[in-house]
């Protein structure tokens, strides 16, 4: 801990032989941190340009990538910074921010695959309700909500967290979660049952919903035509492939600050880096190549492009 005009830094202490590979690892999650604004900003600038695009399941694709973004920009930039630091440090302000916005994006975004879920089953099980129910207002609200509710509650958290006296000061992750709580001098009984409350309601619910729903669109399917379940499975696997994996790293991490296991320095960064790697990384590819339309736009989007250059 470093003592600075009344800043309190916090040592991460996650980190694994930086100073004999920084280089390494600057270059190599440069590399990846752009691939992951160029791959999903292009594929949310498609959706925004083509009108054809501009149906409620392309808006939560566009949303869960926009969300991608924030959620890597909250994490790449100070990792990169580290990367070519001699000492890993944050201020516990920005310590606090970081942990905030990281679970505030991660509750968003299976609050966005709970949207995403539905919007599917009234498409699949009641399609000539469809425009009627999937208005532009209720995409609106699905939006506001998926952002607006986490971004309260996790502010609720954060500002508990703030009041809390610190006698720890070393983090053993690369990032500030929350095993920022293993700082506190005292356990508040009160950060437990209202981060109890939140994981609830922006994880433990969407998750439940989404699969109640995932069932129903699965049952109703295996009476309909072939028709019908082709379509079914090929709007909603890339849903279910991102969703397990997400909830899976999500859990993972959760669960093993929480019951604080010892594991050893280099599984630890490999785990922690996942959660932040897969999905941002991945989705974009995902979605880029299982649906049709983004697909048939990227290839004209990429053509087009060529041909300007050449």
């Amino acid at each position: 801990m470093e003592e600075n005009l009344n800043v309190t830094y916090l040592t991460l202490d996650g980190h694994v032989e930086v100073s004999k590979y920084r280089y390494l690892y600057f270059m190599t999650f440069l590399l990846v941190y752009v691939l992951i604004l160029c791959s999903n900003c292009t594929v949310v600038y498609l959706i925004w340009k083509k009108t054809d695009l501009h149906e409620p399941m392309y808006v939560f694709i566009a949303a869960l990538l926009l969300n991608s973004v924030l959620l890597s920009t909250n994490i790449y930039p100070k990792l990169l910074l580290d990367f070519l630091s001699d000492t890993q440090v944050i201020s516990h302000q920005a310590c606090l921010l970081q942990y905030s916005l990281i679970y505030l994006l991660g509750s968003s975004e299976f609050l966005l695959l709970a949207a995403m879920a539905y919007d599917r089953y009234v498409s699949i099980c009641k399609p000539l309700h469809y425009q009627s129910i999937m208005r532009r207002t209720t995409v609106c609200v699905f939006l506001a909500a998926a952002w607006l509710l986490p971004a309260c509650q996790q502010a609720g958290l954060s500002i508990l967290s703030a009041q809390q006296k610190l006698c720890s000061f070393t983090l053993k992750f690369i990032f500030c979660n929350n095993s920022i709580y293993k700082l506190f001098c005292v356990t508040s009984r009160a950060i437990t049952v209202f981060g109890v409350f939140i994981m609830s309601n922006t994880v433990v619910g969407p998750v439940i919903f989404i699969v109640f729903t995932y069932t129903r669109i699965l049952l109703i399917c295996y009476h309909s035509s072939a028709d019908v379940r082709r379509k079914a499975a090929h709007t909603c696997l890339p849903h279910l492939l991102v969703l397990s994996n997400y909830f899976c790293l999500f859990m993972y991490e959760v669960i093993t600050v929480r019951l604080d296991y010892d594991f050893p320095k280099a599984a630890r960064l490999i785990m922690s880096l996942q959660v932040v790697l897969y999905n941002p990384l991945f989705n974009p590819f995902i979605y880029g190549l299982k649906m049709k339309e983004i697909r048939k736009h990227l290839k004209m989007f990429l053509c087009l492009d060529v041909t300007k250059h050449s």
